[in-house]
């Protein structure tokens, strides 16, 4: 079994001296309460991307904020390695994600606190904490060398917690300016703590609005009902048939397009220390459902999914009130795996309305389509998942895991539809770490895991680089 590679002393040496002053910046960097989605923090957003501009310029980049119709991006950009060296792109936010409830914060958002060795703050680990480990890194090399193995460009929206609005015209925008071998995102956790992983897969994303409607307005239910037929019931049963009785989903050609993953990568998943009895505690139900015949890991990474995010009908306040509603509402996401699209999910979706409720029913439907996303999956071979794998097991002291994520972060398609490079997913947050709740936190020791892991990342993905050139 090959020897466990080491981060190469004088980097590490260095990290180790600059600690506290590491944790110091952040902690300014998360004091700013860069909260995109409300207006009001405006000019704190635009004093997180004047904070990060100032921050890379000091250690050596080349820097500018550029508008978009949003909040700006923070472009940096160090290009000294030479011709023959690779392009690495790292991405990262500066926005965070509003801090309410208040009162459900142990200490204040945006007053970082180290309790039993986390960091808590708004933003500590999405995505302040984790880009900031990337810019130390940076720093390392840049200090102890004067120099970087890779050409480097530093990419930092704010505007991912509203979804990115603007984030891919800007990227085809300056599609030549951005391109590189390699996109770096930290922003997902590890499996577990110990454990690092690498991200190999995110899902899609269709998500729709349903409207049922009936009488021209609401009716009384003891003089109307049983005659004229009601919105929320006919709505109620059209979405009972989303789903058979083993939990797949029930709309003809949903499963057309899917790629199965390979079956190395599900081996993996299956090896990993997963307790269903632990997550049904952590969750608070008694019970798992979903596909028969999958495992809970399959079924949250690597299968597509239908769910309802919320209905709305009649009457829903205190005490009774009798009436038969005019219309009602669901809100329906379907979570997509390679290679299904949402344009192709939502035809499908109104097809399977429309034969459950017909014309001759006594409703109307209306669907209205509000976000789609396109799933990914990395193929995970070529030299910067090599580097990544190594730098892995030099910081943490054991090999990577691959995992998949069952959320979606469009982004991630969009640097490798519009760039055609590999991204890499590797994050240093952990499960339960709170990232849109109260007491977000990020581990102080996987901050510095992190660190050291993409010091040791840039280095070897030029080594890999050049031996494959």
């Amino acid at each position: 079994m090959p020897s466990t590679p080491t981060i190469p002393r004088d980097l590490s040496s260095w990290l180790d001296a600059h600690d506290a002053d590491a944790f110091a910046q952040l902690n300014e960097f998360l004091r700013i309460p860069s909260v995109s989605a409300r207006s009001e923090h405006n000019a704190d957003t635009a004093a997180a991307a004047g904070w990060l501009h100032a921050a890379l310029a000091r250690i050596g980049f080349t820097v500018e904020t550029l508008p978009t119709p949003g909040h700006p991006v923070v472009l940096a950009e160090w290009r000294k390695a030479g011709p023959n060296a690779p392009t690495i792109l790292i991405y990262g936010h500066y926005d965070v994600q509003p801090a309410e409830p208040l009162e459900l914060w142990t200490s204040p958002a945006f007053d970082p606190t180290v309790r039993d060795g986390k960091l808590f703050a708004r933003g500590s680990v999405d995505d302040k904490g984790q880009l900031w480990a990337h810019v130390m890194a940076l720093a390392a090399h840049l200090d102890v060398r004067g120099r970087l193995p890779v050409n480097v460009i530093v990419l930092a929206e704010g505007e991912e917690e509203v979804g990115s609005p603007n984030l891919a015209p800007f990227i085809e925008k300056h599609m030549i300016r951005l391109a590189c071998d390699a996109v770096v995102i930290s922003d997902s956790a590890m499996f577990a703590p110990g454990i690092p992983s690498i991200l190999s897969s995110l899902r899609g994303l269709a998500y729709f609005e349903v409207t049922v409607r009936g009488p021209s307005g609401d009716l009384h239910s003891g003089m109307y009902g049983g005659a004229v037929v009601n919105p929320a019931m006919a709505l109620a049963r059209a979405l009972a048939t989303l789903h058979d009785a083993k939990g797949r989903i029930a709309i003809k050609g949903f499963y057309d397009k899917v790629k199965p993953f390979p079956a190395a990568v599900l081996k993996g998943m299956r090896a990993l220390p997963h307790s269903d009895a632990r997550f049904r505690k952590e969750i608070g139900v008694r019970a798992l459902g979903g596909e028969a015949g999958k495992t809970t890991l399959e079924k949250l990474w690597t299968r597509p999914t239908c769910e309802i995010n919320g209905l709305l009908s009649g009457y829903t306040g205190e005490g009774a009130k009798t009436v038969l509603p005019g219309e009602a509402m669901a809100k329906v996401s379907f979570r997509l795996v390679p290679d299904q699209r949402p344009e192709v999910i939502e035809r499908l979706f109104k097809a399977h309305l429309m034969r459950q409720l017909p014309a001759s029913s006594g409703v109307t439907v209306k669907v209205t389509a509000l976000h789609g996303g396109r799933p990914w999956r990395a193929d995970l071979d070529g030299p910067v998942f090599d580097a990544a794998r190594i730098a892995l097991r030099a910081a943490f002291g054991r090999a990577p895991v691959i995992v998949g994520e069952g959320g979606s972060i469009p982004v991630v398609g969009d640097f490798e539809r519009i760039l055609g490079a590999p991204v890499l997913l590797v994050g240093f947050g952990l499960p339960g770490e709170n990232a849109h709740a109260p007491d977000e936190w990020i581990g102080v020791r996987n901050f510095r895991d992190g660190t050291r892991t993409m010091a040791m990342l840039y280095e070897e993905f030029a080594a890999r680089h050049a031996a494959g050139a």
